[in-house]
């Protein structure tokens, strides 16, 4: 499981690091919300653990531009406080849990099992693209042969829009559309699906020259 850490109070956020890391989890930190805003569009994470107050953009407020950029990686807040608001305004952020400081790090353990099996117990959202080969939707992840492929926003977004419309052909038009939502230069989206298909075996996108591209499957 990869995991990223938003925690300004460094000997917590090494504490914690240290444990997970020790029982098996991957694990980047931070202490500004902004750098851990930008690091999530670079990089697949299975959670996140999310203090409230923390420089430059609090834990609500990432959360809350991750579901406009439609990024739904499950979020356990890492919160002092204990007011009914507070605790209302993080799961109306889309968080799935919340855990009081000071906690035992062997419950922050057990919160962050239940967190990944609850999100990630689903799989009619799993998608067979081809043997061993499989997209889920809800986690955003793909994995061929069992292994994680990290794939930056927009390379999800492009096999998203074609396997939403799978069997169709789909155009540069309908992906600068569905993708960006507004004008992009048809040579920048065809380099991101030319990345996209690099990370896939050949003929999982085809392409149609000059038509667009297209996921077959039954």
């Amino acid at each position: 499981m990869k995991i990223l850490l938003l925690e300004d109070e460094y000997a917590l956020r090494i504490s914690i690091q240290e444990f997970l890391e020790d029982i098996g989890y991957e694990v980047d930190s931070f202490m500004d919300g902004q750098e851990a805003f930008e690091a999530i569009f670079d990089k697949t994470y299975n959670l996140l653990l999310l203090n409230v107050n923390v420089p430059s953009l609090s834990g609500f407020h990432l959360l809350e531009k991750l579901h406009k950029e439609n990024i739904k990686t499950p979020a356990i807040f890492l919160t002092s406080m204990t007011d009914i608001a507070s605790l209302k305004k993080g799961y109306e952020q889309g968080c799935c849990d919340y855990i009081r400081k000071p906690f035992d790090l062997e419950e922050l353990e057990l919160r962050l099992n239940q967190a990944y099996k609850s999100f990630y117990a689903d799989d009619s959202s799993a998608i067979e693209l081809d043997k061993e080969i499989v997209y889920n939707m809800n986690a955003g992840k793909l994995t061929i042969k069992g292994e994680e492929v990290v794939l930056r926003k927009a390379e999800k977004d492009i096999l998203e829009v074609l396997l939403k419309h799978k069997n169709m052909l789909v155009s540069i038009m309908v992906l600068q559309d569905e993708v960006w939502g507004e004008y992009v230069e048809p040579a920048t989206i065809r380099v991101q699906v030319k990345n996209l298909r690099q990370k896939l075996p050949d003929g999982i996108i085809q392409n149609r020259r000059g038509l667009g591209y297209i996921i077959e499957r039954p």
